[in-house]
């Protein structure tokens, strides 16, 4: 075949990009993933919650989805995508220098976690500073727990962490809190500091405290929370796509099988859904890549047909 001409061509080879690669290389599609290996999860040892690899690292499940995918012919090329057109019926990405064509694109390429600047935080991240109970709470339950706010699904955030332990505090100088909000917390047992932090402490990935900008340490041993959520779409941009504004952010607008606006470019995971844990982009990537399936077939009959 001409290896600069595709059935599809995925951008991304999270467990969202994986999934729908399996799915259309076992429906022998010829199939590209551009993947620049800086999946979200890369700084988390080890998964959880996902049924049948509960503990096993993410990037041992990327190099296993990979290894499946490429039974069925699938090929990979590491790199990223700087841009994205459309010509005609086909989708034109530029990538390392090079022009790829495909009849559909799937833009699997998730989000990037900007966290406060707060000195000691970001370089735990995924270790001591989490932010899914579901993912990360065992490993931590019946520590000192802490929630540092930086948007109103932060309050929603400590409720769920309160589930985990009953040494709960939520940092919320970074909300406007809303009495209601407040009220739920404290009955909840959870304590509630408005004065800002001025720095996490501790030695290597572990927290000793978390110090306040008044000079004193609250003792946590893991804290929770959520950074700005940046999707990284850039190279789509120049097509226009339709999105949707939500509370955390704006985002790809899709069909629910990941269907942008534009008939020939499907979108899924982490890139459109943020808060989506790894099962979930898993699932949302299989129905993906069942459904451009499903479109490449309807395009080749509409062909046939002349």
């Amino acid at each position: 075949m001409d290896w600069n001409q595709w059935d599809v061509i995925i951008v991304g080879a999270g467990p969202a990009g994986l999934s729908a690669a399996l799915m259309l290389g076992r429906s022998r599609r010829h199939v590209l993933v551009i993947d620049s290996d800086s999946g979200r999860n890369r700084f988390a040892s080890h998964m959880h919650g996902v049924l049948g690899h509960d503990g096993k690292s993410p990037a041992q499940l990327r190099a296993e989805g990979r290894a499946e995918a490429e039974r069925y012919g699938v090929r990979f090329r590491s790199g990223s995508v700087d841009a994205t057109s459309r010509d005609g019926d086909r989708v034109r990405v530029e990538t390392g220098g090079a022009t790829l064509v495909a009849r559909a694109l799937i833009v699997a390429t998730g989000v990037r976690d900007e966290l406060p600047d707060i000195p000691g935080l970001a370089e735990r991240w995924g270790r001591t500073v989490l932010h899914c109970p579901f993912c990360h709470g065992w490993e931590v339950r019946d520590r000192r727990l802490a929630v540092l706010a930086t948007s109103p699904m932060s309050v929603h955030q400590a409720e769920m962490v309160s589930g985990l332990s009953e040494r709960v505090t939520f940092f919320a100088a970074g909300i406007a809190m809303a009495d209601e909000a407040r009220h739920r917390l404290e009955a909840r047992g959870i304590r509630i500091i408005d004065e800002p932090i001025e720095a996490v402490d501790g030695s290597g990935a572990e927290i000793d405290g978390v110090r306040l900008a008044g000079g004193d340490l609250i003792e946590i041993d893991a804290i929770f929370t959520g950074g700005t959520l940046v999707p990284h779409d850039g190279f789509v941009a120049q097509l226009a796509l339709a999105r949707s504004d939500s509370p955390v952010g704006s985002f790809l607008a899709v069909d629910p099988t990941g269907r942008t606006s534009d008939e020939r470019i499907w979108a899924v995971g982490n890139v459109v859904a943020p808060m989506a844990n790894v099962p979930m982009s898993m699932g949302a990537g299989a129905m993906t890549g069942s459904a451009v399936q499903g479109a490449l077939i309807g395009w080749d009959l509409d062909e046939s047909r002349g």
